[in-house]
Formats: structure tokens, C-alpha cells, sequence
């Protein structure tokens, strides 16, 4: 018998890859659940499903009895959630605790995307062991998720990433394809020039998520791309790729944006340990613009 993978947010940009990677194999049983009322996928039993809500989300896991759940979904609103606190809460803490909750009932592996926003941004880049301190109250959301799940189980793996971007079929185009898009239509763009990261292309994560799976890795992983720079840096690099105008790219600094949360600047994800502890390896960036190129029809 096939062991089962539920997939939660698997409409999500991240849900989206991971479930179309599994697929591939045909050596899982996929289950998958989002919030929208249709899934994008044929090939899937697929649930609706609010994850801020307790009974709703038990109900589901025990009636699929995943021997792994995959946890994609999140509010990610960084500046709504500033204003929309208790729906912030409920996806990112009270969320999170019932999928954990329901995974110790069943012995299921819980596998939780998190994010370099539980750190301040003062002096990064960032490990496993550097102390967190969200400047925001997304960051403390997804902070105080990752220790609902410590306290709830032992069976669990927690990876930190940073900046996704990659091809994703449906939903709003992540950062690479709006600055194509962007500059292809002579627009101009505004970038900072002030937020430092290491970009994570999504099929590594991906990737990480699936050796998790494989090698029962436990724990929290850092997961991000080779190169660190910043956005504005980040930006001229697509420019450069796509042979795009890059004087339509505006430099600014971000407290310029007026932004309602305050955003972690000086981040970044060293992926040390992942690599020594599973073998996850990042894609040269190049080779990641040359797979979107492809896939897109960029």
C-alpha cells in the first residue's frame, strides 16, 4: 500500500509545485486540501478547508490518515496582518496547532513551511541557533506556529525560507515573472535597496520538503539560495537574464515604501545544515531563470 501525503495550501505558488513533484513519482497516494472551493488539479482527491477552524481540520486528518502532512498554507499579508491580527493568528498559530494536534493523534510526520521574518533583520544572515525576534506581527505569528508545533510533537520539520520565486501555474506571478512582466511592458519599477536575502528558488524547497519526507529528517532547516544580495541587486540580475531595460529599475529604501509592518532588512538563510544533514543542494540562479525561461515561455 502507498503512504499518503496531505498536502495543505496545495493551491498555493509552493502547494502547487510540491504536489505536481509527488504526482510525478507515483510512489505516494496525494491528498490534498485549500481554501478555495476547487483545486487546480484533476489528478488529486481534493478537500476545502479553513484551517482556522479546530473541528474542520481534525475532521480531515483523521479521516484521510496522511502518514505525512505537508503544511503550505499560511496568511502571508505581511502589512494586513498589522490590521487583521485574529485572522493572522488563526491561519499562522491556532491553524498550525490543530494540524499538529491532529498529526500526534495519528503518528503522522508534520512537515511546516515557516519564514526568515522570525528574525529581526539586524545582523543577518541568520542560522538554526540565532535567536529570533520578529519586528512584525506576521513574523510573530509564524514564530509562535513553529513552537506550537515543538511543544505538540517530536515528528516534526520546520523549514525557515526566504524571497520563493519560481514557475507557478496559477495564481498572482511571483517576484521573477512580475519584474519580467514589469520591465517587458516598459514600467517602471520601484526596488529597495536596503533588504538583504538570499532568494529561494521554489523547487529547492520543494526538494527539501520531499528529502525531509524520504530521510525523516526532524527539526528546523534553514532553506534559501547560494547568493546573497539585495532586492534592488536581485532585480538588475533579472534585468541582466532577460536582457530587459534595466534603467526602468528605480532604486529606493524601504522606509520610503510607508509600509504598515516594519520588515526585517539585513535577513538572509544559511543553508548549512540542511546540506550537511539531508543533501539539500541550491540551484545556481542562472539555471534557475534558464528553467523559468522554459517552462513560462518567459
Amino acid at each position: 500500500m502507498k503512504e499518503k501525503i496531505l498536502v495543505i495550501g496545495s493551491n498555493g505558488m509552493l502547494g502547487q509545485r510540491f504536489v505536481e513533484h509527488v504526482n510525478n513519482l507515483e510512489k505516494y497516494k496525494l491528498i490534498t486540501a485549500s481554501f478555495e472551493e476547487k483545486s487546480f488539479f484533476d489528478f488529486a482527491e481534493y478537500y476545502t478547508i479553513d484551517i482556522s477552524n479546530e473541528i474542520d481540520v481534525k475532521k480531515l486528518i483523521k479521516q484521510t490518515a496522511p502518514n505525512y502532512i505537508v503544511n503550505t498554507a499560511a496568511y502571508t499579508n505581511v502589512d494586513k496582518s498589522e490590521i487583521e491580527k485574529e485572522a493572522a493568528k488563526g491561519i499562522n498559530v491556532l491553524g498550525v496547532k490543530f494540524i499538529a494536534e491532529a498529526a500526534k493523534e495519528i503518528g503522522a510526520h508534520f512537515i511546516h513551511i515557516s519564514t526568515d521574518y522570525v528574525f529581526n533583520g539586524n545582523d543577518g544572515p541568520y542560522s538554526e541557533d540565532d535567536l529570533t525576534d520578529p519586528v512584525g506581527y506576521y513574523g510573530l505569528t509564524k514564530l509562535n506556529g513553529e513552537k506550537e508545533i515543538q511543544t505538540i510533537l517530536d515528528n516534526y520539520s520546520i523549514l525557515r525560507t526566504n524571497v520563493l520565486y519560481g514557475p507557478a501555474k496559477f495564481g498572482r506571478p511571483d517576484f521573477v515573472k512580475w519584474v519580467y512582466t514589469s520591465l517587458k511592458e516598459n514600467k517602471q519599477i520601484k526596488i529597495v535597496t536596503d533588504q538583504i536575502n538570499n532568494p529561494t528558488y521554489i523547487d529547492d524547497l520543494v526538494s527539501a520538503i520531499y528529502l525531509c519526507i524520504t530521510k525523516k529528517v526532524y527539526g528546523i532547516y534553514h532553506i534559501g539560495g547560494k547568493e546573497f544580495f539585495n532586492r534592488y541587486e536581485f532585480t538588475k540580475k533579472i534585468a541582466d537574464f532577460f536582457a530587459l531595460d534595466k534603467g526602468l529599475i528605480i532604486p529606493i529604501k524601504t522606509d520610503e515604501l510607508n509600509q504598515t509592518a516594519k520588515r526585517p532588512l539585513k535577513s538572509g538563510l544559511i543553508t548549512k545544515k540542511a546540506e550537511t544533514d539531508f543533501g539539500y543542494i541550491p540551484t545556481d540562479m542562472t539555471e534557475t531563470f534558464e528553467l523559468m525561461k522554459k517552462e513560462l515561455s518567459m
